[in-house]
Order: C-alpha cells, then sequence, then structure tokens
C-alpha cells in the first residue's frame, strides 16, 4: 500500500499548549503515516516534549487536537493509550526492582505472555547487551543501562504507534547502532514511530523530518527536502586544526559561517571559488595546513544550524575568554592528572582494572567509551568521591587516596544529570555552590555576576532552574562548577540530550578553558565531539584499550578500510551486505552505511553486483578516511572477537 493512500497513523491539527502564559506548542500540525519513521528535531526548548506528551494523552492541549490510530487524542484517550508506547526522557523505571522484574511489570502491562513473552524478551535483552544485569536493581545501573532498560520495557509490546523523546541520549554509538536496527524491524512490521533526537545523524535515517522552534514547526519533509532550504554553498575544508582555523576566519572573515564538524569545516557562502581563493590565500599566509577544499551537499546539522543557529542564547566571546574569570587561578604542575595501575573492585566485580595514563596540564582529554566501560567510576576516584581498590593517582598534585578534600577543592565537576537544585532559582543555586567553595562577600557578587553572563542567564535569575531548557541546565550547571576559579574540571556526559546549537556554544566555553590553562577531563558519547580533544583514552570492560590524538588513532588504529554508502534504503541492505565475504562489517552512518573490509577494490565490485542485482539505485560507493566512530566501534569489536564473547559486564557504578 502506498503512504499516499493510507490514513495518517498519527496526526496533529493545530496543536497548541499553554503554560500560564508560555506558550509551548503553538499551532502545530504534521502527520505520521504507518510505517513510517517521522523525526522532530528542535532546540532545547523548543516544544517536542510537550508534542509528544500531548499526543500521547499525558497533557490535554490548550486548542487544536489529534488522533493516533485513528482515536481522539482528547475524547478517546483511553483508546489512544492502548495503540501507543511511550518512552519518555524520564526513566519510568522502579529503582527497586531488578532488571527482570522491570521488564516483567511492563510485559503485565501490556498483557504479554506465554512464548511471545520469552522470545520478545530474550532478543531485547541480546540487543540491549543487558543479560548480564537482569538481576540487579535498576537503581544501580548508570545512566545509559537505565535508558537501555526503558528501551526494553517500552520495546516489550508491538505497538501500533511508538513515541520515543529523545531515546538515545547517554547511549554510546555501538548501542544506538543496534537500537536503530531494531527500530527498521519494527518499521517493517507497520509500526509507525514518532522520535524526537538531539542526533541530526539520526534525523538522517527518519522517513520525514519537522524541524520545530519556539513551539512553531517551521519545516517538514524528507531530509532531501529540508536539504534544499539551505540557500548557501557548503564548503569543506579538512584539517587537524578546525577549531583554530574557525577561530581565524571568525576574525578575518567574520560575514563567513563556519562550523566545526570535527576534523571538518563547513563554510556557508553565496560564491564557493571566490571564498575558496580567499580563504586558501589567507591560510596560507597565516601557515595553517589544510587537506582538502571541495563543496559539498549540506548535512541536516547544516540545516539545523542555518536556521536556527541565530535564534539561542548566545555567549559572548568576551565573557566566555576571558582571562580574569577563567584563569586556572591555582598553580598545578605540569602533569594535572596522573594515573597508575589504578582498579576499582564491587564486590567480586572490577569495575576499573588497572588503568595508567597522565594528562597534561592545559589539556583538553577525552574518556571515551560503551555505558558500563567504567568512565564515571574513575572520574569518581579522581574527584577524591571514591576510594581505589588498587593504584595510585594524583589530581593537581594532591593524592586521590590521602588528599580527597584538597583535591575536591582544586577541581570542577560536572556530573552526568547537571547537579543542580530545581527546586531553587538560578540565583540561588549560583550562591549555594559559591558557599560550598567559600565564596562570599564582594568575591561571590562579582563571581555570580560573571556566572550568569557566562551561561546567558541574566534575565532568569530569578527563575526556577527546574523550568530551564537543558542547553540552559547545562551552562549553569558549568557555571556552579567553576565558580572557585579551579585550575582542573571534570565533565561527566556533559551535552548528553542538548542540541547541536548548545554543543557548540557549550565547547566554545570548553576551548576559552582551555586557552587559558585550564585541564578540561570530558567524557562523551558524541563521536564528533571526541575529535575536538587534544588526546583520547578508550576503556572498555574497565581497560585501557587505545590512546592518543583523534588523527593518530584513526591513522593507526584501524587495519581494514571504510568505504562510504549511500544508496536508498540503506537500513535494508545490512543484512545482504554482511553475507559477502569482501564485507567484514556494515553500520548506520547518517543517512548511509560505513562498511568495513581489507579489500576496497574487491569489496567495492561485489557490492555493486549484489545491490544492481537487487535493483537497488547507488547514489554513492567511495573508499573514505574513517571517523572517530569508525574507530571506537572497530577497536572494541577488535576486543570482543579476542576474547570469548562473554562480557565482565556491569556498570558505571
Amino acid at each position: 500500500m502506498k503512504k499516499g493512500e493510507t490514513a495518517a497513523a498519527v496526526r496533529a491539527e493545530n496543536l497548541t499548549r499553554v503554560f500560564n502564559e508560555t506558550v509551548a506548542v503553538d499551532r502545530v500540525s504534521f502527520e505520521v503515516l504507518p510505517g513510517e519513521i517521522f523525526g522532530l528535531v528542535g532546540p532545547d526548548g523548543a516544544g517536542k516534549t510537550t508534542t509528544l506528551r500531548l499526543l500521547s494523552s499525558i497533557l490535554d492541549p490548550s486548542s487544536g487536537t489529534g488522533s493516533i490510530g485513528g482515536f481522539d487524542i482528547i475524547s478517546q484517550a483511553p483508546q489512544v493509550k492502548e495503540q501507543i508506547a511511550y518512552m519518555s526522557q524520564k526513566f519510568g523505571l522502579y529503582r527497586d526492582l531488578t532488571v527482570m522484574e522491570n521488564i516483567s511489570f511492563y510485559a503485565d502491562i501490556y498483557g504479554i505472555t506465554g512464548a511471545e513473552r520469552k522470545g520478545r524478551v530474550e532478543e531485547l535483552l541480546d540487543f540491549s547487551n543487558m543479560r548480564p544485569f537482569k538481576k540487579r536493581r535498576a537503581g544501580k545501573l548508570s545512566g545509559g543501562m537505565k535508558q537501555k532498560l526503558q528501551l526494553i520495557c517500552a520495546l516489550i509490546h508491538t505497538p501500533r504507534v511508538l513515541l520515543l523523546d529523545e531515546p538515545t541520549n547517554g547511549v554510546d554509538p555501538v548501542s544506538r547502532r543496534d537500537f536503530w536496527k531494531i527500530l527498521y524491524k519494527l518499521l517493517q512490521g507497520g509500526v509507525s514511530i514518532l522520535v524526537t533526537t538531539a542526533y541530526l545523524d539520526e534525523a538522517e535515517r527518519c522517513d520525514r523530518v519537522g524541524l520545530i522552534n519556539r513551539g512553531r514547526m517551521i519545516a517538514v519533509g524528507t531530509p532531501a527536502e529540508l536539504k534544499e532550504l539551505v540557500e548557501n554553498h557548503i564548503l569543506s575544508l579538512k584539517s587537524s586544526h578546525s577549531r583554530a582555523i574557525q577561530h581565524f576566519l571568525g576574525k578575518a572573515m567574520p560575514a563567513l559561517r563556519v562550523n566545526v564538524f570535527g576534523d571538518s569545516l563547513h563554510l556557508s557562502c553565496t560564491d564557493p571559488k571566490e571564498t575558496e581563493r580567499r580563504v586558501t590565500t589567507l591560510l596560507d599566509r597565516e601557515g595553517i595546513s589544510y587537506t582538502r577544499f571541495q563543496e559539498i551537499p549540506p548535512s541536516l546539522e547544516d540545516v539545523f544550524v542555518g536556521l536556527l543557529g541565530d535564534h539561542g542564547q548566545d555567549v559572548s566571546e568576551q565573557t566566555a575568554s576571558s582571562p580574569s574569570t577563567l584563569s586556572g587561578g591555582n598553580a598545578v604542575p605540569d602533569v594535572a592528572v596522573d594515573v597508575s595501575h589504578l582498579s576499582r573492585r564491587f564486590g567480586n566485580f572490577t569495575a576499573v582494572n588497572d588503568i595508567s595514563f597522565q594528562v597534561p596540564a592545559g589539556q583538553i582529554f577525552g574518556f571515551l567509551g560503551p555505558n558500563g566501560a567504567g568512565k564515571s567510576t574513575t572520574i569518581r576516584m579522581l574527584c577524591g568521591l571514591l576510594t581505589p581498590s588498587d593504584g595510585s593517582g594524583r589530581v593537581a598534585g594532591f593524592d586521590i587516596s590521602a588528599q580527597a578534600e584538597e583535591i575536591k577543592q582544586h577541581i570542577g565537576y560536572m556530573s552526568q544529570k547537571f547537579s543542580l537544585y530545581e527546586d531553587l532559582t538560578v540565583e540561588e543555586n549560583i550562591d549555594f555552590y559559591g558557599g560550598i567553595y567559600g565564596l562570599k562577600g564582594a568575591g561571590l557578587r562579582q563571581r555570580k555576576e560573571w556566572a550568569l553572563s557566562m551561561s546567558a542567564l541574566e534575565d532568569h535569575r530569578k527563575s526556577l532552574t527546574a523550568i530551564l531548557s537543558a542547553g540552559w541546565k547545562q551552562r549553569l550547571a558549568l557555571a556552579c562548577a567553576i565558580l572557585h576559579s579551579p585550575p582542573i574540571i571534570f565533565l561527566d556526559e556533559p551535552t548528553s540530550g542538548v542540541d547541536p546549537v548548545s554543543r557548540r556554544r557549550f565547547w566554545d566555553l570548553i576551548y576559552s578553558m582551555a586557552d587559558n590553562g585550564i585541564t578540561v577531563f570530558v567524557t562523551t558519547h558524541y563521536m564528533e565531539e571526541a575529535e575536538y580533544c587534544d588526546r583520547v583514552c578508550l576503556i572498555y570492560r574497565g581497560e585501557v584499550i587505545a590512546m592518543g590524538a583523534p588523527g593518530e588513532l584513526k591513522e593507526h588504529s584501524m587495519q581494514e578500510y571504510i568505504l562510504d554508502l549511500r544508496c536508498t534504503s540503506p537500513q535494508y541492505q545490512i543484512d545482504n551486505l554482511l553475507q559477502l565475504p569482501e564485507v567484514r562489517d556494515v553500520s548506520l552512518f547518517g543517512a548511509g552505511l560505513h562498511i568495513v573490509t581489507g579489500d576496497t577494490v574487491a569489496a567495492v565490485a561485489a557490492i555493486r553486483k549484489t545491490l544492481e542485482e537487487q535493483g537497488v539505485s547507488i547514489e554513492y560507493l567511495q573508499p573514505i578516511a574513517p571517523s572517530m566512530e569508525d574507530v571506537f566501534i572497530s577497536l572494541i569489536e577488535e576486543v570482543d572477537r579476542k576474547s570469548d564473547g562473554q562480557s565482565n559486564g556491569e556498570v558505571d557504578l
């Protein structure tokens, strides 16, 4: 049945929701067709979550209406709820129940019994790699593991409509890839999916996308149709000095929009030839190296940043980079963090196993790994919050076992959950943290004004923190963490769930801090962000498996080659391509596939032959340099291949 001939599975008609005087959703209209995946994207606070809550009959609209499976969301709310599975951003889990008890609870709610329940549970446990944790209480799981468990609970039955509110926040690239495989299986079964996401590469995989801002739907269409909204040409410049080039061009050519994508820059311009001539002349004159300059089609992130980049809360360059406010304040040794044979055990489980590394002062150090790899456990030991079982470490010159209190006075720590008190106002949170760090009087007042300016929250100082968007909370949490001008800052997945524009502004702040000598130790699941780090360390199953500059890891860590394939319905070609002896692995990457092979010539020939025989149109098939995500997945799978396939399991405790 053609999509145009079917009734909509989800319909929103002028949906509006007003909270007091705030219009959260403003006359939003769109449809999701049966067997379609529709992505809803927009900046923090744009109205995405409120829209899902209206459609799921959790909230009543102020005006307008909608339907799910033909049932009205207002007058037929009970029938609507029977048609859907809804996964919210807040964990709908019972902390005191085990993983299996939570799954069983949701299976009971949906009436899943017998062989159907057993098969579904087994499939979902394997997909999420949660089998080793069946007996662990949900409250003891890390944030990423809780996210996986909620995915299982949402998918325990096969609904007619699946509503997912940023379901892969805090989930590593391997798990994200596996999650999308599950979504495509559901689509093939006729399930309609409405998903909000902060990952623009995920939006590329949707059949259609709606771009929402300030409660209004400003564009709806296929990813290709939305890309046509970009009026300018996009030039791609590749360089290991991407951030330095962005900073330089921002001053030399302030009218040119330059966005960083890892080790590449996208330059938005009206005259590509003249822009290339001027930019190359400037870079050559400054002696800044680059390796590629070519015009490329726009990405959805180009669309997002182009349409919305000027609408957010800006952080002024002067505030972000002021030496008086972001100088480390306290001198630290040349080696800011020194870890030697560090281990941490919980009972008979080893969360961190004999790791060693050093972080020079003033460096941005990326700490990467899948959920449960040991990242948060390591950070808690380094921050003096958890005592090591074995080994040693020094932070800012202080011993992590014997001088925990001294360490706490010399570091800033921003946790995954933004340690803010939501029932306090913005100003009261700043006052509270200032008091903890011993600030008072004129000193506290000065730092408070700086914090409000840095986080662009001057106009919200009296607002409850609970009403802030994720991006605003993020900047407020960072400001609170560095009120006392610490020389070292630990950021544990600070951009999880934050929209691309807010992420970019946040990384501008990180670079400003590093430029002023502050050491930044950051964990992230955004592999593009790993490219921004001076050096990265990859930890898996509690052990360090790779370390080096991003460029070094991309050049030397992979023995195989990567092919970039763009074709019709790439998600449905994965299984066929994996059958080819020339292909070692296939993974979703944006709107296409990345194919791992040991022989590019043979693989290209085999792939073309296979797809052409099936009538699949190939738009693009070329060897490319590996991305950090390719490296991440390749290194982890190499460890899995060498092991007996048994995970030592567990979580970031």
